[in-house]
């Protein structure tokens, strides 16, 4: 061993030695009070820790020096989980831009306006629960302009994924458990658990039960207790898309800003093969359908079309044998049953006993919205 290398560690493994108080027999070691110079990595290393624990430190606070390594590191992570929370609840709902057209404009389809116009006229014999039940009905029972655009809004954000007859029972009972009247003070006045137990029969109730109390109260804090007047400020909202946004533009401010397409209006759009290549997504039949059908439309597409989705074009089973799309060559996707021929006498005549049956049938059907 090199005269160096003894000196170093002779100098870092120096104890002094005293006898124990306690017990005779027993000799304790201790280090220096003064510290020397280090020469070994672990001893730098710990001396470049103190130095940035110092600095998260205030002044007159100081530690053991056998607890400062952990201190520390329990310090810069306390310290990290602080900031992440205060930006967690100081940062709103960031607003983002909606996008309003596309770079190319998608080509109007082939006799559109011969289909929408079929549409039309079958929308006029046959009801569908949006007409009595849809957002544009919660309005009615307030008095208040401001109470009445809030209502429409709430119902807007109970509707998705939940069928009208559903939400138009659900903004009935939030009415009369907040005292009467939809307003934007009597939800921040309301607990959780009211306004859970009154919207509990609607689509995913517990994260819009949250929606709709963070909304109410930016509502009071930014917008002086109303509504918005623009899509970006709605779609700033907790809950609120682009769809609810410029349906409640419509409803509520009487602004034709854009199309609410729910899942009817992409489901059947895409079935009449009205775009080029399917869209994947509601925002992409907005786009295509504002950049070529007239504006004068955009207001009204949406209730003719979900009520025309509920009643005849469902999700599963569509009803074609009643479509006169479907006999018009209006729809690409129209579904014709298949005529079974007609056995001989004898076969006929060996039908089984259901299908002889003169009972009414009953059949059952689901509409997944």
């Amino acid at each position: 061993m090199s005269a160096a290398r003894r000196v170093a560690t002779e100098r870092v493994t120096r104890l002094a030695v005293k006898s124990s108080p306690y017990h005779a027999a027993v000799t304790l070691y201790e280090a220096p009070d003064t510290p020397g110079p280090s020469t070994t990595r672990r001893r730098t290393r710990v001396k470049r820790e103190d130095v940035e624990l110092n600095d998260q430190e205030g002044p007159g606070d100081t530690l053991p020096a056998t607890r400062k390594r952990k201190a520390k590191a329990k310090i810069v992570k306390t310290a990290t989980s602080v900031a992440t929370t205060a930006t967690k609840s100081k940062s709103p709902k960031k607003s983002r831009a909606i996008p309003q057209s596309l770079d190319v404009p998608h080509p109007a389809p082939e006799r559109w306006k011969e289909a929408y116009d079929a549409i039309k006229e079958m929308r006029s014999r046959i009801p569908a629960p949006v007409d009595t039940m849809g957002c544009d009905q919660a309005q009615w029972k307030e008095q208040d302009p401001k109470n009445s655009r809030f209502a429409t809004l709430i119902s807007l954000m109970l509707s998705s994924q939940t069928k009208d007859e559903v939400t138009d029972a659900a903004v009935a009972k939030l009415r009369t458990a907040v005292g009467g009247s939809l307003s934007v003070d009597a939800i921040i006045a309301a607990d959780e658990a009211t306004i859970s137990e009154a919207i509990s029969k609607v689509g995913f109730w517990r994260r819009k039960t949250q929606y709709i109390k963070q909304a109410a109260q930016r509502l009071r804090d930014d917008f002086d207790s109303d509504v918005p007047k623009t899509v970006d400020e709605l779609c700033s909202l907790p809950g609120v898309g682009p769809k609810m946004a410029f349906l409640a533009l419509q409803v509520a401010w009487n602004l034709n800003l854009g199309i609410g397409v729910d899942v009817h209006v992409h489901r059947i759009t895409n079935r009449l093969g009205w775009h080029q290549r399917p869209t994947k997504n509601p925002e992409e039949t907005r786009l295509n359908l504002q950049s070529w059908l007239p504006k004068g439309l955009h207001g009204e597409i949406n209730h003719l079309l979900v009520g025309f989705g509920q009643t005849v074009c469902l999700p599963v089973g569509p009803k074609c044998d009643s479509c006169t799309l479907s006999s018009a060559g209006l729809c690409p996707s129209a579904q014709t049953k298949k005529s079974t021929k007609r056995g001989s006498r004898d076969s006929a005549s060996t039908t089984s006993p259901v299908e002889s049956d003169p009972r009414p049938k009953i059949e059952i059907e689901i509409d997944n919205v």
